[in-house]
């Protein structure tokens, strides 16, 4: 199955024109465990994690946002694809 990810969030590392995200993998948190992680802790690391309730999509983040042109691209392992 071919997957397309949208992204609106265009200073972001993995954002390409047409609002898509070129991650080759992408962690959908929590808000707030987005905000208790550091960047390191990402797709990678998926399987490891505990899942959380977010109760609606205000509370969820993409974690694997890395802004363009940033030194931690590539921190979290995530690849940018083509």
């Amino acid at each position: 199955m071919d997957q397309h990810i949208h992204c609106i969030v265009n200073d972001c590392h993995y954002w390409k024109n047409g609002n898509k995200c070129a991650a080759n993998e992408i962690l959908v948190a929590t808000d707030s465990f987005g905000a208790d992680n550091p960047e390191e802790i990402d797709a990678q690391m998926a399987t490891q994690l505990t899942p959380q309730s977010a109760g609606n999509c205000m509370t969820t983040c993409c974690k694997t946002f890395v802004p363009k042109d940033s030194k931690y691209a590539g921190i979290d392992d995530v690849k940018k694809t083509q």
